[in-house]
């Protein structure tokens, strides 16, 4: 047993992005911010008997609660950090509440269709100056959402090197070059955020632009045409977030060019890789488990200065197999 300390061969599982809390505080910020105005609308259409008011506001009452989820998924992974209960960190927390708010996002696109259909069929009257400034206020507090969340590119931070001395090794590399892939850099969290927000600062767009048309042009059918349109928009943005983040959650290969890289650095002279496994454990970090069999076995402190540098490789396992033939 090691009488001394084993401290610098251990490490913490620590793989959220670079940007987190930066990224905590802007999506609460927007979160109040809707919060707010979803309260003023529903008071004021309650005051002023106006539907178009009070419709809005629940409306933007689904969109506080998607932001509300991501909100939360900040904060639960920033405080369970340490918790040993997740095996690899909490990193992949954002990428859970993601696709909460991506399935969230497709009922809205639901919603909006079957409302534009019914609208189409029995044409209801529309108040066009109220409603367009009722549009035109929501797109204004979401433009002001959007400029919050514009920093949607998230990047790595730097961890730790760590040898253990058998032949499995465990390495958070603190180095990086330009080897990587950008994509697993980004937080799906933040880009659900994001994407919630645009989507209804598109909605208003396409409604101040509808109701316009239909107000000089008696085409009262405009706008609810103009909705069918916004929903299969919608929608092609919630599956789009659903596939990217549902990825994540079911450790696809993270990163095709990196996975190459890596293999052609550890098969060098008769070493061969006869197990690669690579998957994202949080935005801009990567793990890797692999195995190698060679006539000459190594130490484990070779393999792992082959894998030094490289751009969002956080924590890797190698196993190395002596070949008997």
């Amino acid at each position: 047993m090691h009488s001394h300390s084993i401290e610098q061969w251990t490490h913490d599982h620590a793989f959220l992005g670079e940007k987190h809390d930066e990224n905590e505080r802007r999506t609460w910020l927007v979160v109040v911010l809707t919060l707010v105005m979803m309260v003023g609308e529903i008071v004021a259409g309650s005051l002023f008997g106006s539907m178009a008011l009070l419709a809005d506001g629940w409306h933007m009452g689904t969109h506080a609660a998607a932001l509300g989820i991501a909100a939360f998924a900040y904060r639960f992974a920033r405080r369970h950090l340490g918790n040993a209960h997740f095996t690899f960190g909490t990193g992949k927390f954002g990428d859970l509440a993601a696709f909460s708010s991506a399935i969230i996002l497709g009922l809205i696109a639901v919603e909006i269709a079957y409302e534009s259909v019914l609208r189409l069929i029995t044409p209801v009257p529309i108040v066009y100056g109220e409603a367009i400034a009722v549009a035109a206020l929501g797109l204004c507090v979401n433009l002001a959402s959007a400029w919050l969340l514009r920093g949607s590119h998230d990047h790595h931070h730097h961890g730790h090197s760590h040898a253990h001395d058998d032949h499995h090794d465990h390495d958070h590399h603190h180095d990086y070059d330009h080897h990587g892939h950008h994509h697993h850099h980004h937080d799906n969290n933040l880009r659900a955020a994001y994407v919630h927000v645009m989507a209804d600062a598109a909605t208003s767009v396409l409604a101040i632009g509808a109701l316009l048309v239909a107000m000089y042009s008696g085409w009262v059918w405009a706008d609810p045409a103009v909705g069918l349109i916004g929903s299969a928009m919608i929608a092609s943005w919630a599956f789009g977030l659903i596939k990217t983040s549902g990825a994540v959650l079911l450790d696809v290969r993270a990163d095709e060019r990196l996975e190459r890289t890596i293999r052609a650095r550890m098969e060098v002279g008769e070493d061969r890789v006869t197990d690669l496994h690579l998957w994202q454990v949080g935005p801009g970090h990567c793990a890797v488990l692999l195995s190698v069999v060679t006539h000459q076995p190594k130490q484990p402190a070779v393999y792992k200065k082959r894998l030094s540098g490289l751009k969002g490789l956080s924590h890797v396992t190698v196993e190395v197999e002596t070949c008997p033939h």
